[in-house]
């Protein structure tokens, strides 16, 4: 709850160590522990009655449950379970007596490795800092901004090691507490099962919070061994969870709470119209058509928007159906102009150089021995839950309930536009019903803000599936072309990867940081490299000679990042790519690919596996066997994942009826929710390789409904076998991964059934 519970960063803030340790009174007992507090930040979480608090992630009841911190959205991927599980191993907790709690917007929990990783997004013109945490500009920007946004799988590289401590120190004061009592040395207790034990005594966390918060911690956390992770046997794939999702209940039974549940007395709902795409403005619609709807209250008026908001929310979409709000739109977005554009930067446009080695592009030949060109549309984001935001203003603050993946970011946006203070806007988080990174973006929040301000009431606003698919902002589109020279025995001497494309993360660094207008936003973007954009672009197969070129082009179209981020598209030009140079080299896939990985034994590994649990028979024509692999993250943390995608013949024609992945992710510290992430991946790379392409005409896309993306259906779903191998490597999450690697396995696989080769994406339809 960020509008009185956060703090506002201060280099003037000083308190003793002695004040931090001095309690909120009984029963209250909110006590920080100094080694594992900033020392500049007020404290993000206050304690309930009958409960102590321990530093910015950790309470205990008098009952013994022990309440964790989340700073980062639920949307799916488990981490209201992963955090809560690494503190709980730590602590040595009773899993049944562990909750969860969304934890306020703060300094406290910024999200360095992220930062570090968007330097390019945030602040282009310090690129050159992007991967040193230790900066602190990167620092000061994290903690300044309270910026502990949700992406790119860092959640535990961001928060596993702060967790670990502040519940090392917990712990090793709870075993300070019982000592005293039993008049024993506290490094003789050990802390098990929300128990502390020492010989044959016992006492519960519960009965000791109070006194520990008393203690001391030791100035270095007491860390338990790294090995508190799944391994062994519960890698197994029908091995049971011992940490099951703590989430998992309240999903079942309907309670748990998505922006869509959210219902406060008096509230009106909202529906709303947004201008076809091109920078749009609200000229004509006729008022008096609405007032025979029963519920109707009122309408409120934008340059781009125009809301209607009623007594319940299909009473308010009849409202604007009825009114038929008219937009005059300058330039708007057309699929064939894209295409032009798109085409006309490939061929002749000018390039950024991001990457090159060795002589570079100068090593290929006028006609090297493979080139190829490549067409990717745009691409839905195609979350269950549409764009939804609640808005209450009241005694001067804006009360906001949204699921945000940038939530200080979006806090800074709805105070702009209300003229507020960001301390007077009160973030309460709710799960998102799927994002994808859609939620990074947060103008239906601003929207839902402005609404409620207008109608003197609280508003929730929900998008309708045609909104979300007009103003959802899509993945990028692209074209490519892979060019590449070989030897006579098939090895790879020069390599180039031209991709022409819109400076995506640019505008988006634009629109969330800076409050861009997504077409101030592009225009700023104008020319600009996007080095986020190429990330994968760098094949894991060794050559002498590399080059990876950006060509930015201008299209009308807003974009925004998607699951998988770069290296889903640029793993599907390279994996599909390497498939053609084998078969040009008359060379089986596996084997190819395994020459060419000379420096990567983790990823041979992967492939290794996977074709021997998979019972791969050499990718034969009319096989319908694909296969793919992918190597994601930086050296610190690195994923490896290789497919085999199998095709069958369906009701509705060819479709994949295997998925076989092998998966080296490091430690896993929960085998279950990997494999769901895992899992998820593959099915959502499914949609984007063989659903609908989005088109445009008069800046209106052609899909409006889940129905007509052609997504994969429950009855359609292949086989996904995931084997996780052992690894004592950082954790990478695996999010990601299995969306990259499924796009071109089921395009490879494609291929071997069919004989045609498919270098579009969704396969079936290019942009033109």
């Amino acid at each position: 709850m960020d509008g009185e519970l956060t703090d506002k960063p201060s280099r003037k803030f000083s308190v003793s160590r002695r004040q931090l340790l001095v309690g909120g009174g009984i029963g209250a007992g909110l006590l920080l522990a100094w080694n594992f507090w900033p020392r500049d930040h007020a404290a993000p979480l206050a304690g309930n009655e009958g409960e102590t608090g321990f530093g910015a992630w950790l309470r205990i009841g008098e009952d013994g449950i022990v309440t964790v911190a989340v700073p980062q959205l639920e949307m799916g991927q488990g981490v209201t379970t992963l955090l809560p599980q690494v503190a709980a191993l730590e602590l040595g907790a009773d899993w049944r007596m562990v909750a969860v709690e969304p934890a306020p917007t703060s300094a406290a929990y910024a999200n360095f490795p992220l930062a570090t990783r968007w330097v390019p997004i945030w602040r282009p013109t310090l690129a050159a800092l992007a991967g040193d945490e230790s900066d602190m500009v990167v620092r000061n920007f994290a903690e300044g901004e309270r910026f502990a946004a949700t992406a790119d799988g860092t959640t535990l590289a961001a928060y596993e090691t702060p967790l670990r401590e502040a519940a090392a120190s917990a712990r090793a004061m709870l075993c300070m507490a019982a000592a005293e009592r039993w008049d024993v040395s506290w490094e003789a207790c050990r802390a098990e099962g929300g128990l502390v034990l020492h010989e044959d005594k016992a006492l519960g966390f519960g009965e000791l919070a109070v006194e520990a918060s008393g203690f001391d911690p030791p100035r270095v956390p007491p860390l338990l061994p790294v090995s508190a992770a799944d391994t062994g046997e519960a890698l197994e794939p029908d091995a049971l969870p011992a940490t099951p999702r703590l989430d998992a209940p309240a999903k079942v039974s309907g309670s748990y709470p998505f922006a869509g549940d959210i219902r406060l007395d008096g509230m009106a709902h909202a529906s709303i119209r947004h201008g076809p795409v091109g920078d749009a403005e609200l000229t004509r619609f006729d008022p008096a058509k609405g007032h025979n709807v029963p519920g109707y209250l009122g309408l409120v008026k934008a340059k781009r928007w125009l809301a209607a908001y009623a007594t319940n929310w299909w009473a308010a979409e009849q409202v604007l159906r009825n009114i038929a709000p008219g937009f005059d739109t300058p330039e708007p977005v057309e699929t064939a102009a894209m295409a032009e554009a798109l085409d006309a930067g490939l061929r002749r446009g000018e390039a950024h150089e991001i990457v090159a080695s060795g002589e570079g592009e100068a090593a290929l030949p006028d006609r090297p021995t493979l080139a190829l060109r490549y067409d990717l549309s745009p691409a839905p984001h195609a979350t269950l839950e549409t764009a939804t935001a609640t808005a209450r203003l009241r005694d001067g603050l804006c009360e906001i309930w949204v699921a945000s993946q940038a939530p200080e970011q979006m806090r800074q946006a709805v105070a702009a536009q209300l003229g507020l203070a960001v301390e007077d806007v009160i973030h309460y988080p709710v799960a998102a019903g799927g994002s994808f990174d859609r939620r990074l973006d947060h103008d239906h929040a601003v929207e839902a803000a402005l609404i409620a301000r207008e109608a003197g009431r609280p508003v929730q606003l929900r998008w309708s599936r045609w909104q979300e698919c007009l103003a959802g902002w899509p993945r990028a589109p692209m074209a490519a072309v892979l060019a590449a020279q070989t030897g006579a025995d098939g090895q790879i001497l020069a390599w180039k990867t031209r991709i022409a494309m819109p400076a995506t993360n640019r505008e988006l660094g634009r629109r969330v940081f800076d409050r861009f207008t997504p077409w101030a936003a592009m225009e700023a973007a104008e020319g600009e490299e996007d080095v986020l954009a190429m990330e994968g672009a760098v094949p894991p197969y060794a050559t002498q000679n590399l080059v990876v070129q950006h060509v930015p082009v201008r299209i009308a179209l807003p974009t925004a990042r998607q699951r998988g981020n770069a290296p889903a598209y640029t793993a599907f030009l390279t994996e599909t790519f390497i498939d053609e140079l084998a078969r040009q080299a008359n060379r089986e896939p596996l084997g190819y690919r395994i020459q060419q990985l000379g420096g990567e034994p983790r990823l041979v590994e992967c492939l290794e596996r996977v074709t021997r649990s998979s019972g791969w028979g050499g990718g034969l024509p009319t096989s319908g066997e694909g296969l793919a692999c992918l190597r994601m993250g930086r050296a610190d943390r690195t994923g490896r994942i290789a497919c085999v995608a199998r095709t069958r013949q369906g009701e509705q024609g060819l479709e994949i009826g295997e998925v076989h992945l092998a998966v080296d992710i490091g430690r896993i510290p929960n085998a279950e929710i990997a494999r769901q992430q895992l899992e998820g991946g593959v099915v959502f790379a499914l949609g984007l390789a063989t659903g609908s392409a989005l088109t445009y005409a008069g800046g209106l896309p052609d899909l409006g409904t889940l129905g007509a993306m052609r997504l994969p259906t429950l009855a359609r779903q292949p086989e996904i076998l995931i084997e996780l191998i052992e690894s004592d490597a950082e954790p990478f999450d695996p999010g990601e991964l299995s969306v990259g690697v499924t796009l071109p396995a089921t395009a490879n696989a494609l291929f071997a059934a069919t004989g045609t080769r498919l270098r579009t994406l969704p396969l079936f339809a290019g942009i033109s």
